[in-house]
C-alpha cells in the first residue's frame, strides 16, 4: 500500500479537516449507483439512470405503440388528425442524502480509529462520490442534543460544508457516555433523527445512513419502512472489533470516573455472552434489513474503508 492510500484511512480519536478533503482523490473509485445502466426504459434486472420522463420539453413525434398517453400533444393531434407525442428529457439526477451520526456511543475504538472518525470519513468519501457523479448532495449530522442540516446541492460547497459540519460535531466529543441534556433539551434519539430524515430527503433521493445503531427499536424499524417507501436507503452500521469479541487473559477493571466495576473478563462464560449479545444485535439489523429490502454495510474500525467501499461500490474497469 502507497502512503498516499495508507494516510486516506481514518485515525485517531479525531477527525482532520485535511484528512477528509484527501478523501477525493480515493473516491475517484467509487460509483454509488449500478455499474450497468440499462438501456431501455422498460423494466429489467438493472437499475436504470433516468429518473422518469423529465420536465425539460425535446420534440414532438408520431406516436408509437407503448407510448405514454399522458404524452399524447392533443393541439397537433388535432391540427394533424394524426396522435403525436411529446417527447421530454429523461431525469438523470438522483440526489445523494447523507444522515450521520456523531453521538457520544461512536466516541469508542481499540484499533485504528474511533467509530465516529470512521463514520466522518466515509461520509466524506461517499460526498465526493457524489459530486463526480453530478448529483446534489444534502446531509443531516446529529450529536447528543443538536443536528444540522446541509442544504441539498450540486456544488463543491455542499461537501466543503458537510466536511465542516462533521469537523465540528466529532471535535465535540469527549466521552462515550452522553453528556447531561441542557434545560429540557431532548436528547437525539434514532427514530426522531429519522422521522427528520423524512422531512428532508425528497422522494426519488438516496439516502445513506451511518451509524452504530445501538438504540434501534420498533419505532426506528417504522420510520425506516416510510423511507423505504420513497427513497433508496441504505444503512452503513460501524462497530468496533472490542465490542464484538472480548479477550483477556484477567478481569478488566471500568469506570465512569465516580464508580470502579470490575469484569471477569477472563472467564469463558462471559467472554461467550459477551459475543452472543453482539450478535444477537446485529442479526436483529441484518433481519430488519431484509424485511424491509433495504442493503445493509458493516464495518470494523479495523477495516481497510477504502477497499471495504470499493468492493460496494467500486467502478468496474
Amino acid at each position: 500500500m502507497s502512503e498516499l492510500q495508507q494516510d486516506l484511512n481514518p485515525r485517531g480519536a479525531y477527525t482532520e479537516l485535511s484528512a477528509l478533503l484527501r478523501c477525493r482523490f480515493a473516491a475517484q473509485d467509487l460509483k454509488l449507483f449500478a455499474h450497468q445502466p440499462a438501456r431501455s426504459l422498460l423494466s429489467g434486472g438493472e437499475r436504470t439512470r433516468f429518473r422518469g420522463r423529465g420536465m425539460d420539453f425535446e420534440e414532438v413525434r408520431l406516436y408509437q405503440p407503448g407510448d405514454d398517453i399522458r404524452s399524447i400533444d392533443w393541439r397537433v393531434t388535432a391540427r394533424t388528425q394524426v396522435a403525436h407525442t411529446k417527447i421530454f428529457r429523461e431525469e438523470r439526477e438522483r440526489p445523494v442524502f447523507m444522515l450521520v451520526d456523531q453521538r457520544s456511543s461512536l466516541f469508542f475504538g481499540s484499533q485504528r480509529c474511533f467509530k465516529s472518525v470512521l463514520a466522518a470519513h466515509i461520509a466524506a468519501l461517499l460526498s465526493w462520490a457524489a459530486l463526480a457523479n453530478g448529483d446534489r448532495l444534502g446531509a443531516l449530522v446529529f450529536g447528543d442534543y443538536d443536528q444540522r442540516d446541509v442544504r441539498p446541492r450540486r456544488s463543491k460547497h455542499a461537501v466543503l460544508e458537510l466536511l465542516h459540519q462533521l469537523q465540528d460535531y466529532n471535535h465535540r466529543l469527549n466521552s462515550p457516555i452522553a453528556p447531561q441534556a441542557i434545560g429540557n433539551q431532548p436528547a437525539n434519539e434514532l427514530h426522531r433523527m429519522l422521522a427528520d430524515a423524512r422531512r428532508i430527503a425528497k422522494p426519488g433521493c438516496a439516502l445513506f445512513i451511518i451509524s452504530d445503531f445501538q438504540d434501534m427499536n420498533p419505532a426506528c424499524e417504522q420510520q425506516l419502512f416510510e423511507l423505504a417507501r420513497h427513497t433508496d436507503v441504505t444503512l452503513i452500521h460501524l462497530y468496533d472489533p472490542l465490542e464484538r469479541q472480548l479477550i483477556s487473559n484477567s478481569p478488566l477493571t471500568i469506570s465512569n470516573g465516580r464508580e470502579r466495576l470490575q469484569l471477569a473478563t477472563n472467564e469463558k462464560m462471559f467472554q461467550q455472552a459477551f459475543k452472543n449479545q453482539f450478535d444477537q444485535q446485529l442479526n436483529t439489523l441484518v433481519q430488519l434489513c431484509k424485511r424491509l429490502r433495504i442493503p445493509l454495510l458493516s464495518y470494523a474500525t479495523s477495516d481497510d474503508i477504502q477497499e471495504g467501499l470499493r468492493k460496494a461500490f467500486g467502478r468496474k474497469k
